[in-house]
């Protein structure tokens, strides 16, 4: 569905005043990115929030990834990679060269990646994404084991530059479980800022205010912008 501008302008501000007031009660000086998830939406509601000042968008897919940068190159825009990357779609995502992808979610994807950007001679930025709630349906390592891995990933990896941490909230109607799946992840990036994590990327649209307050600084937000 295609949005007219002012009905985009009033949920871009909408989203961004939650933000504000989410930021602050943690500290004036907390600053938050906001990082559009476009995957259920046109081409023309990208380019209008484009318009309306927003640069960062992400994509669950490799292909739709391609063909939005494709059809928008024009724009300059930061794209991110948020969704779980196959093996075989590895050099497409290179590349595409992404500012961002956010969800390496394993040792395994990590050599497999590394050895790709060495053979392309090129690196790339990513987050480890961590499985906080230790669900079944969602792909990340283990908090327990994160700090390790992250650390080996460092350490046998150097095309790959780990910027910090991702997690998606605890899939529950239970306010308490979803913050605590953000409070183990933000305690993990608290470690690792002495290994040069930056980012602490939490919250969508059905929990980022809770994200900010357990001290995520990038929320991913599709469905509260497109509403």
């Amino acid at each position: 569905m295609i949005l007219d501008k002012e009905h985009l302008r009033a949920n871009l501000d909408e989203v961004i005043w939650n933000i504000e007031q989410a930021r602050i009660a943690v500290s004036e000086h907390h600053i938050v990115k906001l990082v559009t998830v476009a995957k259920y939406t046109e081409l023309e509601n990208i380019a209008t929030l484009y318009e309306l000042g927003q640069r960062a968008f992400g994509e669950n897919q490799v292909q739709q990834l391609k063909e939005r940068m494709h059809a928008l190159e024009e724009l300059p825009l930061e794209w991110h990679m948020i969704g779980s990357l196959q093996k075989n779609k590895i050099n497409n995502l290179i590349d595409l060269r992404p500012t961002l992808m956010q969800s390496l979610d394993s040792i395994e994807l990590a050599t497999e990646l590394n050895k790709k950007l060495l053979a392309k001679e090129t690196k790339m930025h990513c987050l480890l994404q961590i499985n906080a709630a230790n669900e079944t349906t969602k792909s990340g390592v283990t908090p327990e084991r994160a700090v390790d891995i992250y650390q080996t990933i460092k350490e046998t990896c150097p095309q790959i530059n780990l910027k910090g941490v991702m997690t998606i909230g605890a899939h529950s109607d239970d306010t308490k479980l979803i913050q605590q799946s953000f409070e183990s992840t933000y305690s993990i990036y608290e470690k690792l800022k002495k290994e040069g994590a930056t980012v602490c990327s939490m919250g969508m649209s059905g929990d980022y205010e809770l994200a900010i307050k357990c001290g995520s600084n990038l929320v991913r937000i599709g469905s509260a912008l497109f509403k």
